[in-house]
């Protein structure tokens, strides 16, 4: 959607806002306001007959919400929401109130009206009691929806606990993943930690559009773990230059020297290809002793600026070519390790 677009929405939702607070001031809207645009439309003028003679509350929820439905699809949804947040006003006391305001919700979020929306999830979760409408919790919809549309980080981790102590059959494992990155944004480490200890350990890690979610947790929980980070180096250049002399001189221990520790990888560029367990399993840099080794003369670092890859040919392996990876430290936990440089793992053979 353009930004145009957005802007017009968000333009429409709040000239609706300030609509719905003058009607409130002067009593709010009735039947006649509602149908005036609807004259030729006999099921919404019989549903308001109907809603205006019932008194019972059951029946009055189904009128109101087959009312609701009839405005947004007549294209009405300012007129949904006002007849809706009009009830609700006027009847304080109606325990399906929380239901209709989730309909308002609704319709702000599909307007693409975000803060609008938030607000009254907000409203439902604080104001209103829980209640199952089709077999659906509303407090569960609501804490699902505003996750979703929620920006700050720190009121997402409210709504990630609320959703973990009320409705933990309902949290699938990708929720602690997510809430692991929440308390990144804010910088409490250790819950981060935690949260993606939690993560790991849950049955449900596939995350949509994070395909490397798990390693990526995996990682950063044996970072932390590990006590001694002595393979660090603060600058790209003088680790590649350490590694490279370390090949040309077939210093083997020198070579280990700058291997990470934790979570060094072997593999290949294809991720579909099978690893062998002789690459899992042994300390391939053993080949170093046995291998005419030649290194490229140029780096090649990433448009991020944060990963590098150096390709080496000869090795006495298949593959015989390989690239050292190189990579930025991301642990802010430390700001003394921080940013600096690990060669981290490596890819067997040509890019692809």
């Amino acid at each position: 959607m353009s930004g145009g677009n957005h802007l017009r929405r968000c333009a429409r939702a709040a000239a609706l806002g300030v609509l719905l607070a003058a009607l409130a001031g002067c009593g709010g809207a009735d039947t006649r306001y509602f149908l005036g645009a609807f004259e030729q439309n006999q099921e919404l003028r019989e549903l308001f007959r109907l809603f205006n003679k019932e008194k019972d509350q059951e029946d009055r929820f189904v009128l109101i919400t087959q009312i609701a439905a009839g405005l947004a699809n007549e294209g009405r949804v300012d007129r949904e929401i006002l007849f809706l947040t009009t009830h609700v006003e006027r009847n304080p006391a109606d325990i399906y109130n929380g239901y209709y305001l989730l309909l308002v919700a609704d319709a702000y979020r599909d307007m693409k009206a975000a803060p609008f929306a938030i607000h009254y999830y907000r409203r439902i979760l604080t104001n209103y009691g829980d209640l199952l409408v089709k077999g659906t919790s509303i407090h569960l919809q609501c804490l699902q929806e505003l996750l979703a549309l929620e920006t700050d980080p720190q009121a997402k981790i409210g709504y990630y606990k609320e959703l973990f102590s009320r409705f933990p059959d309902q949290s699938p494992g990708i929720n602690w993943y997510y809430m692991a990155k929440s308390y990144e944004e804010v910088g409490e480490w250790e819950q981060s930690i935690q949260a993606y200890q939690k993560f790991i350990g849950s049955a449900d890690v596939d995350v949509t559009g994070e395909s490397q979610a798990l390693r990526d947790a995996a990682e950063k929980v044996n970072f932390a773990a590990s006590s001694d980070k002595s393979w660090l180096v603060p600058d790209l250049n003088d680790l590649v230059a350490a590694v490279r002399d370390a090949i040309a001189t077939k210093n083997i221990s020198r070579l280990r020297r700058y291997q990470a520790q934790v979570n060094f990888f072997q593999e290949p560029w294809d991720q579909t290809q099978l690893v062998t367990d002789e690459i899992v399993n042994y300390n391939i840099i053993n080949y170093l002793l046995t291998s005419n080794v030649v290194v490229d003369s140029q780096l090649d670092v990433a448009a991020n600026g944060r990963e590098a890859t150096l390709r080496t040919t000869g090795w006495n392996f298949r593959p015989s070519t390989w690239y050292l990876y190189f990579r930025q430290v991301d642990f802010p936990a430390n700001p003394d390790i921080n940013g600096q440089w690990e060669w981290a793992g490596i890819y067997f053979g040509e890019k692809l």
